[in-house]
């Protein structure tokens, strides 16, 4: 069964959105306002069930962690230098490329999650099947 993840790149007033699947092809790619409503409505309209919603720690980190929890979507916080180390070697670094990029990293599990607050990071599953 194919899966899909959304990786986000965040800044205080947008985000980049991409979608991935199991394989690996990016599917689809949004530039949003870093709202929840603004992302659940753009993730309510991809016709696949979300698996993972992932983004980098940082100042929007227990927004969007517990806004998207509370959407009924698996969010995960990333290490943010896993996540630069990562898009460090990517040529173009824009927004939507590292965006494409973090789906990528939440796709292969190779990261360690961020624990959010009182919040508890529950994954079930780190490396593809």
């Amino acid at each position: 069964m194919m899966e899909y993840f959304v990786g986000l790149d965040v800044s205080l007033r947008n985000c980049a959105l991409c979608i991935v699947d199991s394989k690996g092809t990016m599917l689809l790619e949004r530039e949003l306002p870093c709202e929840i409503k603004d992302i659940t409505e753009c993730l309510a309209s991809f016709r696949h069930p979300i698996e993972w919603v992932g983004f980098e720690a940082g100042t929007m980190s227990q927004h969007l962690f517990y806004g998207l929890k509370a959407e009924g979507f698996d969010v995960v916080c990333m290490e943010a230098r896993q996540v630069n180390a990562a898009l460090s070697a990517m040529r173009n670094k824009t927004d939507k490329n590292d965006a494409r990029g973090i789906a990528q990293v939440l796709r292969t599990g190779w990261f360690s999650p961020v624990c959010i607050g009182s919040g508890v990071l529950r994954l079930t599953r780190l490396w593809p099947e």
